[in-house]
């Protein structure tokens, strides 16, 4: 019997994708354990990529002996790839041909992945932020990977413009809410290992309490957007939204017990035995509740 050559090579591609997230990251490789297999696979799909230019840009080619232009020029060589293999198909590289046969499938293109690597490209050359560039960073780095999982959820499902822009507003929500958890909890590693400070106006060596708690009622501000549209996800993909969300609300909760002196210098990280009960509560059918304020007296008290 013929094996059809393309069919092995995309189950081969999906394998890989799939690797990465279960060796990259313990909690979104935990969370995407809920998504139905079609689903799973689409944003393992999406993380290998992401993954892939992370390490571009975030030492792996410096590692290797080379310079930053030489990271420059991998990540344009890397993001023509993945240009070409949404149009055509078909990818060399296998992390890229299963990232374009999700984007093909569930309806994405450019008008994603160019912010992604605009803001990959950013890291190569920008060391501090303003707000403007911040937003702008965040928007690339992680709102539009939320946008499409999105996609990925919605693929085979109807629903409203209505519905559509609560979702889009909630993904973004909580891209940008993970995206700025990673930066709180690698406040001190970013500046002293990679040289690059993300959160505007705020230094490490004068880190407070009080910067502390308005970065993360900020988080807070995202997550509550996120967590008020997670019962409107399709049923296939809406326990596993609901166990990253727990994940990351849980470690910003865990964040804002612990002192601003201790988290330069510590990498605050959720439990094993935590991690085990909130996928538990997630794969019963539990929705997160909304983060809430912090109390007056948290705050006050540094202020």
């Amino acid at each position: 019997m013929t094996v059809m050559r393309l069919s092995l090579y995309d189950r081969v591609a999906d394998e890989i994708a799939g690797r990465v997230i279960r060796r990259y990251s313990t909690s979104f490789g935990l969370a995407s354990r809920l998504l139905e297999p079609g689903v799973r696979q689409h944003v393992e799909n999406i993380y290998a990529l992401v993954r892939v230019a992370d390490e571009i840009v975030d030492g792996g080619v410096t590692e290797a002996g080379l310079d930053t232009a030489a990271a420059g020029r991998y990540l344009d060589e890397f993001e023509a790839d993945t240009e070409q293999a949404i149009r055509t198909g078909y990818s060399t590289n296998l992390v890229v041909h299963a990232f374009a046969r999700t984007a093909r499938e569930t309806g994405f293109g450019t008008e994603l992945t160019k912010p992604f690597f605009h803001s990959m490209r950013m890291d190569l050359t920008d060391t501090e932020h303003d707000q403007e560039s911040f937003d702008t960073y965040v928007y690339g780095s992680a709102e539009v990977v939320g946008l499409m999982c999105l996609r990925a959820f919605l693929q085979d499902h109807s629903v409203t413009d209505d519905q559509n822009e609560r979702m889009v507003r909630g993904a973004r929500a909580l891209g940008a809410a993970f995206q700025k958890v990673n930066f709180l909890r690698d406040l001190a590693a970013d500046v002293e290992t990679l040289g690059r400070s993300y959160f505007p106006g705020i230094r490490v060596d004068q880190f407070t309490e009080q910067e502390k708690h308005r970065l993360l009622d900020d988080i807070d501000d995202d997550l509550r957007v996120s967590a008020a549209v997670i019962p409107e996800l399709p049923a296939g993909s809406r326990r596993a939204v609901a166990l990253a969300q727990s994940l990351f609300q849980e470690l910003g909760e865990r964040i804002r017990r612990t002192p601003a002196e201790t988290v330069i210098r510590a990498r605050i990280s959720v439990p094993t035995a935590v991690k085990a009960r909130l996928l538990a509560q997630a794969a019963a059918g539990r929705t997160p509740r909304p983060p809430r304020p912090a109390p007056a007296s948290a705050i006050g008290a540094s202020a």
